[in-house]
Parts: structure tokens; C-alpha cells; sequence
């Protein structure tokens, strides 16, 4: 059975669980999600999931928690990490805000609410590299992806802007994948 971390700290905790769940039973492998809101969990995992939420917030509460060394340490293990939305903001090795301590794990510059403000939410379909079919993504608050690094494969783009990107064992997203029925991003992260 693989245990599933979810930092809980803030964002859309449920969801990305049930996601997971959902995910798992389709690649035929049996996880425990766990919901993780204070340091020694994350050592343990199998999979890591850092959901959106607001990323200034996410940042300051990984670091007054201690989680921020944990993570760190697990996805330099090479073990799988999807970082959602303000998730991908944290995860990145460049904010472009002072006031978001950054993880450094996926070598990505990221713009904060580059599409909009929440009025200008939007629904796309993707296609990402690595899925049969396109992928109902929803775009809330969205951060774009202004440069990757050279180690970084862009796997969707929206108008020419990077919206998915891996790094070895670390997926980012843009975009909310927890918000659909389709749990095949998580899939893709975690059992592909």
C-alpha cells in the first residue's frame, strides 16, 4: 500500500485526495491518503501532493512548520511530487515575490495571478504530453510559467505559455486538476 502525503496547510485538500484515490484504483495500486498539516509525515510517504491556496500563505506556513526541509528532502529522494497552482508558486526555484520562500525543487520562474484575478477564471482543454486524450483543465488565479529550466519539460501550454511542466519526479501545474472528475494529471504524477 504507497501512503500519500497532502500538505493540508491550505487549499483544496479533499479534492486532490479523492483525486488520488481515484487515480490509484485506475493504475491498480491501493493508497492511504494522509493529510499533513505538521512536521514527521513526510519522511514516510510514498507520493507527495502540494495543493493550491494562497501561495505567500502556503510559503510561510511550510517554513514556520519546518515542513519546508521535509519537502525539500523528498523530492531530492526522487520521490514523485505534483504541485498544483499555488503549489507549482512554492515548488519553484523563482516566485518573483519576495514575500514567497520558494522550495527550489522544479526550476521554473513563475508569475503569481498572471491570468487573472479570480473574475477572469477559465476552463481550457489540454493537450499533455504523456495523456491519450485532452485534459478539462480549470484555471483559477492561475500563476503562467515564464522560463523553465534546461533539466524541465514543458507537457501543456496555453497560447504558447508553459502550464504543466515535469522535472524528473516533480509535476507543476497552473492550473487546479482536482477541480474535474478526470484524475488522469495525478495519475500521470504519481503512477506513470
Amino acid at each position: 500500500m504507497l501512503t500519500v502525503g497532502v500538505i493540508a496547510v491550505q487549499g483544496d485538500v479533499a479534492e486532490h485526495a479523492e483525486a488520488i484515490e481515484r487515480a490509484a484504483e485506475r493504475h491498480g495500486e491501493v493508497c492511504r491518503v494522509e493529510t499533513i498539516r505538521s512536521p514527521g509525515t513526510v519522511p514516510d510517504c510514498d507520493l507527495l501532493l502540494l495543493p493550491g491556496g494562497e501561495s505567500t500563505t502556503i510559503s510561510r506556513l511550510l517554513t514556520e512548520e519546518g515542513l519546508n526541509e521535509e519537502i525539500e528532502a523528498f523530492a531530492a529522494a526522487g520521490k514523485p511530487v505534483l504541485a498544483t497552482c499555488a503549489g507549482l508558486i512554492v515548488a519553484s526555484s523563482d516566485a518573483k515575490d519576495d514575500r514567497v520562500e520558494t522550495l527550489d525543487i522544479l526550476d521554473v520562474s513563475v508569475d503569481r495571478n498572471a491570468f487573472g484575478r479570480q473574475k477572469d477564471s477559465f476552463e481550457a482543454v489540454l493537450d499533455v504530453t504523456g495523456l491519450a486524450d485532452p485534459f478539462p483543465a480549470v484555471f483559477i488565479r492561475a500563476p503562467t510559467i515564464d522560463s523553465v529550466g534546461d533539466d524541465v519539460e514543458t507537457l501543456a501550454s496555453v497560447d504558447g505559455q508553459p502550464v504543466a511542466v515535469r522535472q524528473g519526479n516533480v509535476l507543476g501545474t497552473s492550473f487546479h486538476p482536482e477541480l474535474t472528475d478526470d484524475s488522469r494529471i495525478h495519475g500521470l504524477a504519481f503512477f506513470e
